[in-house]
């Protein structure tokens, strides 16, 4: 028996069926369908097009559309590993190649990128081309992912063969029941019932291998033709079929028309093309009266639906030319930000947040259209990049600021402990006072060097300051006195809690304590005593030393205070560049984070703190 290479149904049944109505959803156009259109060879299904309804409205809602390809620029590497860890993770990954396709190149895309970064980086600072080696911490993940990720398509492959080789014998055990249909069929047998459950049990049946398929489904069709031959003669059968074909196609159209409303366009475009392939596959034939009326009826609402997809690709571009724009806009903003005209400290840490903004909303803008893209991309890397040299090279240019300055307090340091021992008064005395002032003129030295530094002018001005007081203040202090006095001041602090009006009592205890003079040496003891005392009821009653207004302090206790304020403020400048560090490497690091609530919290605690020591600190240096 020879098979034939056209679908039978597609063929005139009793001379009149017209096979122009089986033409797929790709063919259905303005100006080109034709119901008196004939194609000879191109009526055989596709694999995908034999599968269930219920498995092929599954399908369509996954399927993916060319329209518009999913955009991952937006994504970071830490996100795009995360998602196709997701995917890798997924019981259905094999479904999902494409996505994790693209997202593997985009993450390649990332790493290339961040390596280049790095190779950039590595050569501004003079090294060698040669001598870069850079292993980026993500590419093992990367790698043991798309191993994973292959080794389940792998088993995916393996599985899915068994299934072919299942539904292959079930599908040739169908058409051994149609065949039985028109050679053997008992009498009393329903074949109109019979009929439907072969096709529906056709429908349903899985796929096959795609070399079975072709001729599987040519021998199905030739079966179903020498069926519909053999039923030429029984009318109350196909009264019976094109009663049902045709309240089928109604159900089509109506489905159609309820289309023309849906929003998604492309859920709409997936749909009508399952509704095409349910047409060809089970609403023919029908009596010749509605044969035309409802294939054009049809015909004329696919049009329409096929119309908003040039109205989606109208909107998409549109979309992607103002994100073109804006992006554009980002750029110019980088290069402007990389060529500043007053260039200083205070100007580039305003720059660089403003860089890290403008990366962000860079990043959350949505696709350009893809001749442009990689221009943009690159654009937009190479401002970075730009910003990042101007950046580096200011800072350099500042530290070597910083080994001038570490020169000229040299200088004072060295003019300092040469005159430290002198009793020249009326000269020593004026010119300390200078050394002092030229010290506060002097900008920062290299924070390795700025504690020495700083010790060792401190130490040459208290050894003179010394001598001077010891020269020439009156020596016969009741000593004794003295004692008696500092200890009734420590029982009085001892005394205080954290009551109102407290912290003014130990400011004025303080003050007093520091109005007394020595005590005898035995007795020293106490002012060890008195410290580790204020220190308790200052931080009970929730103060900070510094912010104590302290009178009748030496000079010595005043330069001695300065240099521990100015550490404590370097002190707290490094944690707050380090708070804000951590949060740069989020990716939204927004107030209303959670996560981030106790950070910004910190953070904005050791700002505060901050401001008030800077002000103590030019309260002292003004003699306020």
């Amino acid at each position: 028996m020879s098979i034939e290479n056209e679908n039978p149904e597609n063929e005139k049944l009793n001379s009149e069926v017209n096979p122009s109505e089986n033409q797929s959803v790709e063919e259905v156009t303005v100006g080109e369908v034709s119901e008196t259109e004939t194609p000879n060879s191109e009526v055989s299904l596709s694999e995908e097009e034999v599968t269930s309804e219920k498995k092929s409205e599954t399908e369509t809602e996954h399927q993916e559309i060319e329209l518009a390809e999913e955009n991952y620029s937006d994504l970071s590497l830490k996100e795009t590993l995360n998602e196709m860890e997701t995917i890798v993770n997924k019981d259905d990954a094999s479904s999902f190649s494409k996505k994790f396709n693209a997202l593997r190149d985009h993450a390649n895309h990332k790493l290339a990128d961040e390596v280049e970064d790095k190779k950039h980086e590595y050569l501004e600072q003079g090294n060698p081309e040669e001598h870069f080696e850079f292993h980026h911490p993500q590419a093992s993940k990367l790698s043991a992912l798309v191993n994973i990720y292959k080794e389940k398509l792998d088993k995916f492959h393996k599985a899915q063969e068994a299934d072919h080789q299942k539904n292959l014998e079930e599908r040739l055990s169908i058409i051994e029941r149609l065949k039985n249909l028109y050679t053997s069929s008992e009498p009393g047998v329903n074949l109109f019932k019979s009929i439907r459950e072969v096709k529906e049990a056709w429908g349903n049946a899985g796929q096959v291998a795609k070399s079975e398929f072709k001729n599987l489904n040519n021998n199905y069709f030739h079966h179903l033709k020498m069926f519909n031959e053999m039923l030429d003669l029984n009318k109350e059968y196909l009264e019976q079929e094109f009663a049902h074909n045709l309240e089928k196609r109604q159900h089509i159209i109506q489905r159609a028309k309820e289309l023309l409303d849906e929003k998604v366009v492309q859920k709409a475009l997936n749909e009508l093309q399952y509704l095409h392939k349910l047409w060809k596959e089970e609403a023919e034939p029908v009596a010749e009266e509605f044969r035309e009326k409802t294939w054009e009826e049809f015909k004329e609402i696919s049009n329409k639906i096929h119309e908003r997809k040039s109205e989606l690709i109208a909107v998409l571009e549109t979309e992607q030319q103002d994100n073109l724009d804006k992006k554009n806009k980002i750029v110019e903003e980088l290069k402007t930000l990389s060529a500043p005209q007053n260039i200083n400290h205070s100007f580039w840490q305003q720059a660089i947040k403003r860089v890290e903004d403008l990366r962000t909303e860079f990043l959350k803008l949505g696709p350009v259209p893809k001749k442009l893209s990689n221009q943009n991309w690159t654009d937009f890397k190479q401002a970075l990049r730009d910003f990042n040299t101007a950046k580096n090279d200011f800072y350099k240019n500042l530290k070597g600021s910083q080994v001038h300055n570490l020169e000229e307090k040299l200088a004072l340091i060295r003019t300092a402990q040469d005159n430290m021992n002198s009793e020249d008064w009326d000269i020593v005395v004026p010119l300390f006072k200078k050394l002092q002032e030229d010290w506060k003129k002097i900008g920062h030295v290299p924070r390795s060097q700025a504690n020495k530094v700083w010790d060792d002018f401190r130490d040459a001005c208290n050894t003179f300051f010394k001598n001077y007081r010891e020269k020439n203040n009156a020596v016969g202090d009741n000593w004794k006195e003295n004692y008696k006095n500092k200890k009734a001041l420590l029982d009085e602090l001892k005394a205080l809690t954290d009551e109102e009006g407290s912290v003014e009592k130990i400011e004025n205890i303080k003050n007093a304590w520091n109005a007394i003079g020595k005590v005898p040496k035995d007795k020293l003891s106490i002012n060890t005593e008195f410290n580790k005392t204020l220190r308790e009821k200052l931080k009970l009653n929730k103060i900070n030393e510094f912010d104590l207004k302290e009178e009748n302090l030496s000079e010595s206790q005043l330069t001695d205070k300065a240099r521990k304020i100015k550490n404590q403020i370097a002190d707290l400048e490094a944690e707050v560049v380090q708070l804000e560090n951590n949060l740069a490497f989020f990716n939204s690091p927004s107030r209303e984070n959670p996560l981030l609530k106790d950070t910004y919290d910190k953070l904005d605690g050791k700002k505060e703190q901050l401001e008030s020591l800077k002000v103590t600190l030019h309260n002292i240096i003004a003699g306020e």
